[in-house]
């Protein structure tokens, strides 16, 4: 019998309310089924984010892994199909799955080395950036959620929202975003993006430096890719060097991934504003400090 983070279980009914009850009230049957199954050992105390229990195991041949036990949304059921197309070539390895319950059996990386540990956040900025220009490579497949449906649900929504946020300087500012995502909507690209890979989703292992983790991949354009390693450690001074140290690895068009950069900060708005939760200030400065460019 495992237990159950407290922690997992408050974020379950904070963002899934009854469905996010009844994944908890079923990961331990749900766990003592996969352990069986693939014929694993629990190594270590259960690790957790916002979405999944993350089971330290070894298989019948001692080889070690992970189990990964996640609720099964938009955002993680595309994330084996991305593992299994980027086949360890830049992020984790996908060892088993199953599809029905979005069960996955991963190689074990070493989470005492993780990108956001690494003092110099500079580097860390270009670890992300060359890792998402390798993940770029591949196109994504058939099916995959796409940017293009994302974007015009968005464009939807904001009329709403911006009559939902009382003060005018945000308000235009959110506007603004809206306006730069119609100019780039009718080209939302066809790249398998990671969606969200900053430094807490970067593993080191011994058959690579560093290695992506937990994406909630999709179909799109490589600038809507940029906006957490611009989130992460946050320093409004350091948002123009990240921004162009990033779309340089990458090689993007820099208006092109401003445009999608916005995409990302009015995706959040939306969010945060149909909540009813206050505008996030670091976005907004993000949205600032973006709009101020003229190259």
């Amino acid at each position: 019998m495992i237990d159950v983070p407290a922690e997992l279980a408050a974020a379950q009914e904070k963002f899934n309310k009854e469905a996010g009850r009844a994944f908890i009230a079923a990961l331990p049957d749900l766990a003592a089924t996969f352990l069986d199954r693939w014929k694993l050992r629990v190594t270590g105390a259960p690790m957790h984010g916002v979405s999944a229990l993350v089971l330290p195991v070894d298989r019948a041949d001692d080889t070690p892994a992970v189990l990964k036990l996640q609720i099964r949304d938009h955002e993680t059921e595309g994330e084996a199909v991305a593992l299994r197309l980027w086949n360890g070539d830049g992020a984790v390895r996908l060892l088993d799955h199953d599809a029905p319950t979005g069960t996955m059996l991963l190689e074990r990386l070493d989470a005492s080395r993780m990108l956001a540990h690494q003092p110099d956040v500079h580097e860390g900025v270009l670890v992300i950036a060359r890792l998402l220009a390798h993940l770029h490579t591949t196109p994504a497949p058939e099916g995959m959620r796409h940017l293009r449906d994302i974007a015009r649900s968005m464009l939807e929504r904001t009329p709403r929202a911006l009559e939902h946020i009382p003060d005018p300087a945000a308000r235009r500012l959110v506007a603004d975003c809206a306006a730069a995502v119609r100019e780039v909507a009718d080209e939302p690209g066809d790249r398998l993006l990671h969606w969200d890979l900053h430094d807490e989703n970067v593993l080191a292992a011994d058959r690579a430096p560093w290695l992506a983790i937990d994406p909630k991949p999709l179909a799109g354009d490589p600038g809507f890719d940029l906006w957490p390693a611009l989130a992460n450690n946050f320093d409004a001074d350091d948002i123009h060097w990240r921004f162009d140290a990033m779309t340089d690895v990458l090689g993007l068009d820099r208006a092109r991934a401003r445009a999608w950069t916005y995409g990302r900060l009015l995706q959040n708005c939306l969010w945060e504003t149909e909540d009813g939760r206050p505008l996030d200030e670091a976005d907004l400065e993000i949205a600032r400090r973006l709009r101020g460019r003229t190259a």
